[in-house]
């Protein structure tokens, strides 16, 4: 550790302050004298109780203490300053040139003594044990003042973190409410689109030619299209703001519960699908059950033509009290460059006329682990299939 010097603090915590007590005017001066070149603030007492009043004025890196002193010797005077609360800590030396046997000596360190030096003494040996005390001081100073700045900055940072959070919640009730109206307002004009196109179509296809034909067919197609895109975003603003109370989940139950779901699309692509014994969980169940769709139904979706899908589902016990589960794939497989992309909303790796869908649900998925405390990441080569890994946090 680097040895500080008492002049590198001046600057920084102020000059620190030394009490010199002793009925004697010579042996102050001589104190003086011997302290002088040292950066300090030097205050003289010629008694016990002119010393008690100072130290109710000032804080005192260290005391000198004389002990034979009429009316309250040094004895006496560092009893009381061990028990007062200001002064309990305060460091102080003996000088005297009487009580110099064993007995006086080991009484004035259980008075609490930090030094004890005697009369004649060596003036290199007062200086270094000051400066020693001195230093001491201004090192505890400084880590008075650090130690505050930093309380003082974490309440700062702790008021603006509060501050945004507040904004931010606002800002969350605002978006679910304008996404609430924007999914309403929106699909009331789609319903009508759709129904109205729909009923042209019945009452007039025999007057409708085949590109007439064609352009409804469009049409009702795009409207549904963005029907399910609203009803898609309007979830996907929902996963953090409508969430569930976490519960204990049996995820074997869930599990069967979305491959019941699936079982149309499952049987269209004769996918097979492998399922681990798997833990219990706390979340929230119904979001649980929309990330194991989604990835389950991405795995169908993105297999290889011609070829039987094939899904596994497992996991392995994680550290910190989560689990680590897995959607295994034979399908087309992610180059590793799009590996984060794939998980950003609206970001699709191909054309809506190659795989339908509106590009959120990775999206959503994400944002379900993330509200779960957790991570989800993917690994993949083209044409090797692709495996969804994910942690959850609150295994049972």
């Amino acid at each position: 550790m680097t040895k500080l010097n008492i002049n590198d603090f001046v600057g920084t915590v102020g000059r620190p302050k030394i009490l010199m007590v002793d009925d004697r005017e010579e042996n102050l001066v001589a104190l003086e004298r011997l302290l002088r070149d040292l950066p300090l603030e030097l205050y003289r007492a010629s008694s016990g109780n002119e010393a008690l009043k100072l130290t109710l004025h000032h804080d005192f890196a260290l005391a000198l203490l004389d002990i034979q002193m009429p009316e309250m010797d040094g004895y006496e005077l560092a009893e009381i300053l061990r028990n007062e609360e200001k002064t309990a800590s305060m460091p102080f030396i003996f000088i005297s040139a009487i009580y110099t046997d064993n007995i006086n000596v080991f009484r004035g360190y259980e008075k609490g003594a930090f030094s004890y030096i005697t009369k004649p003494f060596e003036p290199e040996v007062l200086l270094n044990k000051v400066k020693f005390f001195v230093e001491k001081y201004q090192q505890e100073e400084l880590l008075k003042i650090t130690l505050n700045n930093l309380e003082n900055l974490v309440q700062e940072r702790t008021l603006e973190l509060e501050k945004a959070n507040g904004e931010l919640v606002r800002s969350n009730e605002e978006l679910e409410r304008f996404a609430y109206v924007a999914s309403h307002d929106l699909q009331e004009p789609l319903r009508v689109i759709s129904s109205y196109l729909q009923l042209l179509e019945k009452k007039y296809n025999d007057q409708l030619d085949d590109k007439a034909q064609k352009y409804i067919a469009t049409t009702i197609d795009a409207s549904t299209r963005m029907k399910r895109l609203i009803n898609d975003l309007l979830l996907f603003s929902r996963v953090g703001t409508r969430g569930e109370e976490f519960i204990g989940i049996n995820l074997n139950d869930l599990i069967a519960d979305v491959l019941s779901d699936l079982e149309v699309t499952i049987n269209e692509h004769k996918a097979k699908i492998e399922v681990d014994s798997l833990p219990e969980i706390k979340g929230d169940p119904s979001q649980i059950r929309q990330l194991f769709q989604n990835l389950i139904g991405n795995g169908i979706k993105f297999g290889k033509p011609d070829v039987p899908s094939y899904i596994k589902i497992g996991y392995r016990n994680d550290e910190d009290n989560q689990v680590e589960l897995f959607v295994e794939d034979n399908g087309i497989g992610i180059e590793k460059e799009y590996f984060d992309r794939v998980f950003i909303i609206f970001q699709r790796l191909h054309t809506r006329q190659m795989y339908e869908g509106t590009g959120i649900g990775l999206a959503i998925s994400k944002k379900i682990v993330e509200r779960h405390g957790g991570q989800i990441w993917i690994e993949s080569e083209p044409g090797q299939g692709s495996v969804f890994k994910f942690t959850l946090a609150g295994i049972i």
